[in-house]
């Protein structure tokens, strides 16, 4: 299968989701050009009430089509930006790549894979019991999330719909996605 970006989204104020664009500009150690979560310092309104000098791991949502196909199952219309993400991608299992991961988008752009993406309760607000869509737990009791993950830019570049990716995996011992 072929692993590729799906949509690319980005906006410059606050709101739940991100228009899609025909490409966005990925900057390094920022984000998403003119994107609201583009910024060395953590952009989130809820983590920057907490400490807004930490540093930004959540430069970039990245959120697999798969999983909108899965939510359609349940009776959930989603699509490409819906969630919020800068980068839908199709044919990669994002949920279980390590931390630390490289991911190679286009021709020039690199993301670093930081963690899981923890949804709020906004989602609900989107549409109702979309949360418990996308958070709910494994038959161990554990915690498991599916909206996503983050990432850091790395390596700046125009990504595109349609752009291959590539994943480079980090030296082992892999360390697995936690919520950042």
């Amino acid at each position: 299968m072929n692993t590729t970006v799906s949509a690319v989204s980005s906006n410059g104020v606050y709101s739940f989701t991100k228009p899609n664009r025909d490409s966005i500009t990925l900057l390094a150690g920022l984000g998403v050009e003119g994107d609201v979560h583009a910024g060395v310092t953590v952009r989130h309104r809820s983590r920057m009430a907490q400490d807004p000098a930490q540093p930004n791991l959540r430069q970039v949502h990245l959120i697999h089509q798969e999983l909108f196909s899965q939510l359609r199952g349940a009776g959930f219309a989603v699509a490409p930006g819906d969630l919020g993400e800068n980068v839908t991608t199709s044919g990669i299992d994002l949920l279980a790549l390590p931390v630390g991961t490289r991911l190679h988008l286009g021709d020039e752009a690199v993301v670093e894979v930081t963690g899981l993406r923890n949804p709020c309760l906004q989602i609900d607000n989107f549409q109702g019991g979309l949360l418990k869509q996308v958070v709910g737990r494994a038959d161990d009791g554990t915690l498991v999330r599916k909206a996503g993950i983050m990432g850091v830019v790395t390596t700046g570049g125009v990504v595109r719909p349609g752009d291959p990716i590539e994943v480079e995996l980090p030296a082992e011992p892999h360390r697995p996605l936690e919520r950042v």
